[in-house]
């Protein structure tokens, strides 16, 4: 008797802020939530996106020098999660 073997495949994502994401230092994560939390909600619900991921990173990058690579990979990331930190900021008007 024959058996066929499968190989599970998964699809590639081709977002490439995920891969960028992921490599981002638990520490710098934890800097970028704790300015997210910091920044006053009318800015993360009134800038638009570019204004919003500009002004989290120059906040970033006033508490600590980032290099190129760090800045990139901050950035992928904070667009990446959008969304997410106006819910945030939208509940903390509830």
């Amino acid at each position: 008797m024959l058996e066929t073997k499968t190989r599970a495949t998964f699809p590639k994502s081709r977002d490439s802020s995920v891969t960028r994401a992921s490599s981002l230092s638990s520490s710098l994560m934890r800097q970028l939530w704790s300015i997210v939390e910091e920044t006053q909600t009318n800015i993360l619900l009134s800038f638009s996106d570019t204004e919003l991921v500009h002004q989290l990173l120059r906040q970033l990058e006033f508490k600590g020098m980032l290099d190129t690579e760090e800045t990139n990979m901050a950035s992928s990331y904070l667009y990446s999660r959008l969304l997410l930190i106006r819910d945030l900021a939208k509940a903390r008007l509830a």
